[in-house]
């Protein structure tokens, strides 16, 4: 099966960086989050569409591996890849310096349905979010 992936280009503004002149350990989820908004974007299930749906997608887990930093002025590949969407939404992200390829962050996020009314948590991934990855599908 192919995964669905989308990418985005960030060039790190001045004030994403630290004294040091390296972007600052939290902005690297904010890069992940333009990625994941793509991916979503993609298959026409961004955050309107999911309010829309009834239901709310928070982030329950979010993990990182920084290996390379990231500087002032460079541009940035951000990847995000979709593992799986049968009861979770969990994605994988990369991000690749863009002129080299070389990966400086990698990590993923875990995302959960919420029933926007009753607040309850769904076990199964609504039929919303299933239709749209199924159809994407090869």
């Amino acid at each position: 099966m192919t995964r669905l992936k989308a990418e985005v280009l960030v060039v790190v503004p001045f004030h994403d960086v630290d004294v040091m002149g390296v972007t600052w350990h939290g902005h690297y989820i904010k890069y992940f989050e333009a990625a994941r908004a793509a991916l979503l974007r993609s298959i026409d299930y961004d955050y309107p569409q999911m309010q829309e749906s009834g239901y709310l997608w928070p982030v329950v887990e979010c993990q990182l591996k920084y290996v390379g930093p990231a500087r002032y002025g460079q541009t940035l590949r951000v990847s995000a890849e979709l593992l799986e969407h049968e009861n979770r939404l969990k994605i994988a992200y990369r991000i690749f310096d863009a002129a080299s390829d070389t990966c400086l962050t990698r990590g993923f996020t875990t995302q959960v349905a919420v029933d926007a009314v009753t607040n309850e948590l769904q076990f199964v991934s609504p039929a919303a979010l299933l239709r749209r990855v199924e159809s994407r599908q090869p």
